[in-house]
């Protein structure tokens, strides 16, 4: 049974009314409060035009069990939840987001009684969204992760409590109108067949200097599994301590087809502190900002990784970095960095380096690198190349 609703009053009883399984909204619905979908609910849109307009203060729908929020315009104040999950009930079931314009957080957890669940998002656009206040944030590597404006996190500490999600055309902010906090987050216990994100544009808000808190535009938290990830539209960060993409997770295949950008002090390009089998950035990694290293590896390890051209400008900003045990590393067009020693942000410590090039540590190895186009470093005195462990 579907039933159409086109007031606040109607869409409440309807919500309420368990038989009633199928909503359809029509028209622009205002000043609403928090909407919760008992299980097995579906809310859609009727064409477009269909928007769900929460008051002041308030978060916006609230998912259950086996729910479908499709084709609506949905908002909330920047700062709040516009959609989340009651974390009381046993299990998400699936629980399915597509074709969705929204303002606010998008924040799905696997906390309290919730103990297991698939999610799915498809074409997912955050017009303008702010996670700085959210005080749940994952730490690690001397560093805490400031939460995402679309957070799917499994807090559950039993590794038998498992996620499952597949996500499709994320997007967030625009140029020049970035969401503040993190873009994209996915963190604990959970596999993930496919994270696919669009543009994203993010800003972290982070006080310059500040050494244990870092944001990210794409965010792969520890205990997480992907089989693919891949960046179609471009990823731009904007802020201090700012990483444009971030794996601590275990990831098959990464690929980025358009350009990684940030402009910030020590917002770094490409971060990896887990597993990537292949990554493949198939278009520039380009820094403006102290500190803002193109790619590094100080933990963890990368199988193989390919690069268009890495270009850095700023005191400081390493244009690659190897801490660790690697397979084999390509630039296609060259490395080049534009400045002389400054700070940088590395594991939580606030440290000078030098802009060089191509720079392996004590503990790295690579086993093959290639890079056509050459190093060039501008800076005064700085060396191209950096070599401490092996190749």
């Amino acid at each position: 049974m579907r039933r159409e609703v086109a007031t606040a009053e109607a869409l409440r009883d309807a919500a309420a009314d368990e038989a009633v399984p199928h909503i359809v909204v029509a028209g622009d619905l205002v000043d609403l409060p928090m909407l919760r979908l008992p299980p097995g609910k579906t809310l859609t849109g009727r064409a477009d035009g269909a928007r769900l307009r929460f008051a002041p203060g308030e978060d916006g729908v609230q998912l259950t069990t086996d729910n479908d929020v499709a084709n609506l315009d949905l908002r909330t104040d920047p700062d709040r939840r516009v959609v989340f999950n009651d974390t009381g009930v046993a299990s998400l079931g699936r629980l399915l987001l597509r074709g969705l314009s929204v303002t606010g957080m998008i924040r799905l957890l696997a906390a309290d009684q919730v103990r297991g669940g698939h999610v799915a998002m498809e074409s997912i656009d955050i017009l303008a969204a702010d996670a700085r206040g959210v005080a749940d944030r994952p730490k690690g590597y001397g560093v805490e992760v400031v939460a995402g404006v679309v957070t799917l996190w499994n807090q559950q500490h039993d590794p038998s409590v498992t996620l499952t999600a597949d996500l499709l055309g994320i997007a967030a902010g625009r140029a020049g109108a970035p969401v503040r906090g993190g873009g994209v987050f996915v963190g604990g216990q959970m596999r993930v067949s496919r994270l696919e994100t669009a543009e994203i544009h993010s800003d972290g808000g982070i006080v310059p200097g500040t050494h244990d808190r870092i944001a990210g535009g794409v965010f792969v938290v520890s205990g997480t599994t992907v089989r693919s990830v891949r960046n179609r539209g471009p990823v731009t960060t904007y802020g201090a301590n700012d990483m444009v993409l971030d794996n601590w997770g275990s990831v098959d295949r990464w690929v980025a087809d358009a350009a990684i950008t940030s402009h910030g002090p020590s917002g770094i390009g490409v971060v990896n502190f887990g597993r990537i089998d292949t990554l493949d950035i198939a278009a520039p990694v380009e820094t403006f900002g102290v500190g803002a290293r193109g790619f590094n590896v100080y933990a963890g390890t990368v199988r193989a990784a390919t690069f268009d051209r890495v270009v850095t400008h700023g005191d400081g900003a390493v244009g690659i970095q190897i801490g660790r045990p690697v397979g084999g590393i390509v630039v296609r067009r060259g490395i080049e960095t534009f400045g002389g020693s400054g700070d940088s942000l590395v594991e939580g410590v606030i440290v000078q380096l030098p802009a060089t090039g191509f720079s392996v540590k004590p503990d790295g190895t690579a086993r093959r690198v290639t890079i056509g186009g050459g190093v060039r470093c501008h800076g005064a005195g700085v060396a191209a190349l950096e070599l401490h462990g092996t190749i």
